[in-house]
């Protein structure tokens, strides 16, 4: 081999090692939740007198379903006198008349319900959050994004867990009320309820640190205030919040059994808008707060575990250089005997991939025990699309590692709860930038190279090719799809009819 080639294949593994220990990282997760699986949280006692509780909405310019999320808390059953709601209103279009109109029609019904609106964005959702925060009554404070219907009970099914002194936080488990939509909601779907069950899960029960996800939770303030308070210099501010609150000693608990409902994106855009906020948020806050954690007198196991989740967006960049990579090492490894390097080839792609699969194919299993073995046909739909978001999730990588600011942009919702629910012709929709040109190339460039290992017999390679390929392609041409007749859309993101 030349010294570029090798310098190609050392690259190669390197790049697959690294991801095939974040594979087998998904398999600590499974056994960990598997070994505690009947540890269910349980209230250490009720309340004899219930506490004072504020429910605070933040809203930006969210039109659609502010009516809805308004309608949906006033619901919730807790003593009148007890329940302060604060509408946290920053925007800027007819979201403001539709939100001032429902608060007052709830408050002559009773309700103590507040309208407070800023006309300086400062903070974004964390300075709307803090901003409420100042005229609050309530000794514990709820939170719901605009997309969540929350149930009634849902004070009734978490309060009583603040018996303990030592609870700061008890997250619910996010539902989905359009998860039949498309292809695209049902993977989301599945995406979040290993997010929830499994990871959530076994970090709680594990005795690890997990985070607030910002919605569907219930904090104690007292502990907010120990953590340092809601602080704006990440796009993840609920994540920052909740390691720095369980650094001082805080107990959070995660109740798998109450899920709250809410609304997944039915646009590919305001999903990659999502997932980019995330990723980018999550570094941020991986450097901001690592070296504290890893300073601090926690066990090793809740140092690792903090590690590996708040480092996972690192994989996306790696994910790009094995994609650049793939076809000259396959070339490479052809010229030289390919089949001797599989040997070392495919159990790196096995392990990268196949814990993927095994993760995601547990929690439907123990969300859906009669009907899971019908939902693993998404699964290698799943694990394309988590492919095809690297381009999407690199950008957000690297701007948190150059500092680059942005602001906080917020997931377009259109009240889409069934199959026949329109939203193309509505208002929010992203514009597309040069990005999904980039995963439209790639997917090309794989296409070429599942024809070459093909025409050469390289048989074993072409699942994993298929899944970049298909990756690429399905989020780069949706992206841009999108921009054209809702038709148009509807074929390509798999709606049913």
């Amino acid at each position: 081999m030349t010294p570029v080639e090798t310098l190609i294949l050392a690259s190669y593994f390197f790049v697959l090692l690294i991801l095939a220990v974040y594979g087998w990282h998904r398999y600590y997760l499974v056994y960990v939740y598997m070994k505690h699986k009947n540890d269910q949280p349980q209230p250490k006692a009720s309340f004899d007198e219930l506490p004072v509780v504020t429910i605070q909405l933040p809203l930006y310019n969210e039109m659609y379903v502010v009516d809805r999320l308004v309608d949906a808390v006033c619901q919730i059953e807790y003593p009148r006198e007890l329940l302060e709601i604060q509408v946290l209103d920053d925007s800027t279009d007819e979201t403001r008349q539709i939100a001032e109109l429902a608060v007052r029609r709830h408050a002559l019904q009773g309700i103590d319900i507040k309208y407070i609106h800023r006309d300086d964005r400062t903070g974004y959702k964390a300075g709307a959050l803090d901003e409420g925060l100042k005229v609050a009554r309530g000794r514990f404070v709820a939170i719901f994004d605009a997309d969540f219907i929350p149930k009634p009970d849902f004070l009734t099914r978490t309060i009583n867990y603040f018996t303990d002194e030592k609870v700061a936080l008890v997250q619910a488990r996010w539902g989905h009320v359009n998860e039949d939509y498309s292809l695209l909601t049902k993977i989301q779907a599945v995406l979040l309820d290993a997010h929830f069950v499994l990871e959530h899960g076994s970090r709680n029960r594990g005795g690890c640190f997990f985070n607030f996800n910002g919605t569907a939770g219930i904090w104690r303030r007292e502990a907010i205030d120990d953590g340092g308070g809601w602080q704006h210099d990440t796009l993840t501010e609920d994540l920052d919040l909740s390691y720095r609150t369980q650094l001082k000693g805080w107990q959070f608990i995660f109740v798998q059994d109450h899920v709250s409902p809410a609304e997944l994106p039915v646009e590919m855009n305001a999903f990659k808008s999502q997932q980019h906020r995330w990723a980018k948020g999550s570094i941020q806050t991986f450097l901001k707060l690592m070296p504290r954690i890893l300073q601090s007198n926690q066990p090793f196991h809740v140092k690792a575990e903090a590690f590996f989740h708040l480092s996972a967006n690192f994989n996306y960049p790696l994910m790009c250089v094995l994609s650049v990579l793939m076809a000259p090492s396959m070339v490479i490894r052809y010229n030289m005997g390919w089949y001797e390097m599989m040997l070392i080839d495919i159990p790196l792609f096995v392990a990268a991939t196949a814990s993927v699969a095994n993760f995601y194919m547990v929690c439907q299993r123990e969300l859906y025990p009669q009907t899971w073995t019908e939902r693993l046909k998404y699964l290698p739909f799943l694990m394309s699309i988590g492919i095809g978001l690297a381009v999407n999730n690199t950008k957000a990588v690297f701007e948190a590692l150059f500092h680059k600011p942005s602001e906080f942009v917020r997931t377009p919702k259109y009240a889409v709860e069934g199959t026949n629910d329109e939203w193309s012709q509505k208002k929010y929709r992203q514009a597309v930038s040069v990005q999904p040109m980039i995963e439209v190339a790639l997917g090309l460039y794989f296409t070429a190279t599942l024809f070459y290992a093909l025409s050469n017999g390289i048989y074993g390679t072409v699942p994993f090719l298929m899944l970049f390929q298909i990756g690429f392609l399905y989020t780069g041409l949706l992206s841009l799809l999108q921009q054209y007749g809702p038709e148009t859309v509807e074929v390509v993101q798999g709606k049913e009819a």
